[in-house]
C-alpha cells in the first residue's frame, strides 16, 4: 500500500510533463502545417553535378 505514495506523484509529474510538452509544441507551431511535409517527400530534389564530372579523365588510371 505504501507504493501508492510513490507511484501517484510520479504519475502526476509524468502526466503534467506530457501536457506541458504538448502545449509547448502547439504554441510553437509544430502542428500548423500538416500537409506540406507529406507532399515534400514526393518531390525530387535537383542533384548537384558531381565534382568528378567536370575533371578531365585520368590517363594513368586503369580502364574500367
Amino acid at each position: 500500500m505504501s507504493i501508492i505514495f510513490l507511484i501517484l506523484p510520479v504519475t502526476l509529474l509524468l502526466s503534467a510533463g506530457a501536457v506541458a510538452a504538448f502545449a509547448w509544441a502547439t504554441r510553437s507551431g509544430q502542428f500548423d502545417d500538416l500537409e506540406t511535409p507529406a507532399i515534400r517527400l514526393l518531390h525530387d530534389e535537383p542533384r548537384a553535378p558531381s565534382p568528378d564530372a567536370t575533371e578531365a579523365p585520368n590517363e594513368d588510371a586503369p580502364p574500367l
